[in-house]
């Protein structure tokens, strides 16, 4: 199990619908969280919008931050679709409220050959641009995420996608976001996660998609373990986040992750 910790949720101004307003959950304070257009079992997630995405913190560390400020701090059992979610919430010196999250174990299944030339003529990229060291594959830790790794930061920075059809093709294979990723150096890697299950084109920060990279590295023997990563992600979109992975050495075990939680860097991972 891995934990991940959030941030405040101060510009987060809608309380979660599927919280009591006006009290606390009765023991063990169990809530469920609705889908919206998409159900990202514990990753982050992101408000429909015509260009850009506007993102909101995770949907159950959403729920556990603001149900500590309505109702104070401890600990919840969140039921989700990916199995149940335990969150403890604590306060800051500072005031800020932070949740820490207990997420499924990380793992990668092999990209097929069809699906990865669909989803590379979707992206509109070829075999070429790709880093021969990071091999493409579907990664889990909560949320399926193809991991596709350029080879340079230029190829990364050129998103222009076919929506419609990367939609289709997400849709089919059950995938949340994609998982572009070039690497700057053994621990440093920038992202970009295509979202149009979500019904926008990029969403800046994903957690559960660095959550399954830390896992997939480890999987592949990509990084030596233990390791601390740092994946930035959002700043080609103008929406610029820091996620710290952890990636312990026992294999199976899961990956944490430290940002903050406004929204211009968001955590969770």
């Amino acid at each position: 199990m891995h934990p991940i910790h959030a941030g405040s949720l101060d510009d987060y101004a809608a309380p979660p619908a599927f919280l009591p307003r006006n009290r606390a959950l009765p023991a063990p304070r169990e809530t469920t969280p609705i889908p919206t257009l998409v159900m990202m079992p514990w990753a982050p997630s992101t408000t429909k919008g015509a260009a850009s995405a506007t993102t909101r913190l995770n949907a159950t560390i959403a729920t556990a931050v603001a149900h500590a400020h309505r109702h104070g701090v401890g600990a919840l059992q969140l039921r989700t679709k990916a199995g149940p979610v335990s969150v403890s919430t604590a306060k800051a010196p500072d005031g800020t409220v932070t949740a820490t999250l207990v997420s499924v174990p990380p793992r990668s299944v092999p990209l097929a050959e069809a699906d990865l030339a669909e989803l590379l003529t979707a992206l509109r990229r070829s075999a070429g641009d790709l880093d021969p060291a990071l091999p493409p594959r579907v990664a889990y830790a909560g949320a399926w995420h193809p991991v596709v790794a350029v080879a340079g930061r230029g190829r990364l920075a050129d998103l222009d996608y076919d929506m419609p059809a990367l939609a289709d093709l997400m849709r089919r294979r059950d995938w949340t976001t994609v998982a572009l990723v070039w690497r700057e150096s053994p621990t440093v890697f920038h992202a970009r996660n295509p979202f149009p299950p979500g019904g926008v084109v990029e969403d800046p920060a994903t957690g559960a998609a660095a959550a399954a990279f830390g896992g997939y590295l480890r999987e592949l023997e990509l990084v030596p373990t233990p390791a601390t990563l740092t994946v930035l992600q959002g700043a080609d979109m103008g929406r610029p986040s820091t996620i710290t992975v952890t990636v312990p050495r026992e294999t199976g075990s899961g990956i944490g992750g430290v940002g903050d939680g406004r929204g211009d860097r968001v955590v969770d991972a």
